[in-house]
């Protein structure tokens, strides 16, 4: 069972598709709010919860954050990452692992990146110094890693990253975790190091560019029933309620 988004992520992706980027922030807003309401029927937001799906909720204020940058709303992606930074650091008294408490620690930082906020590249280093004190905690670092909360946390580089490589993965998992998972430590804080070198850029070229591109969802290459009218592709991307083209994230037309 996923979160209880109230259909606001299909909403912030329709949005994304039609270049309603202010929009797409307010939807995302809106689905952050209420996964950190309440995440699950079976969870409480302030209780322990060893797969963290409270993240999500986190997650989407990051892509809020994001998308009203893109939407020249420099003010407004302000607001969303100081609420997330508030966010995260209150979350640490409700996930109590202390790999958990060093992913919330990563989120700050990237609220700091996504909202133009100083302090980023401090608050990455704090985040690998966490990981790094908690290795002795960590039995399976892989595992950790796919947990909701985790993937929550590198979900928004992922699709920031999408708009300047075609629509293909820019960022996967050999990118944001190191080359042992036998050291947790390092192998976890390999993720905040690497957002620390690349996140920055990444979400400047996407407000460059005036594009966000919607998450990659179920893809088709070559797709024998949609074309995008935008730029040709049969490349397809399954995302929110609606089929996109996996290269610009226009809603594909039937062929």
């Amino acid at each position: 069972m996923p979160t209880q988004d109230g259909g606001h992520v299909d909403a912030a992706v329709a949005a994304l598709a039609a270049r309603e980027y202010e929009r797409a922030g307010d939807e995302y807003t809106r689905a952050g709010r209420r996964v950190l309401a309440d995440p699950r029927p079976d969870l409480d937001p302030f209780a322990a919860d060893e797969k963290g799906w409270v993240g999500q909720g986190l997650q989407y204020l990051v892509v809020a954050a994001v998308a009203y940058r893109v939407a020249d709303r420099p003010d407004r992606a302000t607001h969303r990452a100081v609420e997330g930074v508030a966010v995260a650091r209150d979350l640490r008294t409700a996930l109590d692992h202390p790999v958990q408490r060093a992913c919330l620690l990563e989120f700050v930082a990237d609220y700091r990146v996504a909202g133009g906020l100083d302090g980023a590249s401090d608050a990455y280093d704090e985040a690998a110094t966490a990981y790094r004190e908690a290795d002795d905690a960590v039995d399976d670092a892989q595992y950790w890693g796919t947990t909701p909360l985790f993937q929550a946390a590198a979900d928004p580089i992922k699709q920031v990253a999408r708009g300047g490589a075609n629509g293909e993965i820019a960022v996967d998992w050999e990118d944001l975790h190191g080359a042992d998972p036998s050291a947790a430590g390092d192998f976890l804080a390999h993720r905040a190091e690497y957002k620390r070198q690349r996140f920055v850029g990444l979400v400047e070229r996407a407000v460059a560019d005036g594009h966000l591109a919607a998450p990659r969802g179920t893809t088709e290459y070559g797709n024998a029933n949609h074309e995008c009218p935008a730029c040709g592709s049969a490349d397809v991307n399954w995302a929110g309620d609606d089929i996109l083209c996996l290269r610009c994230s226009t809603p594909a037309e039937r062929t």
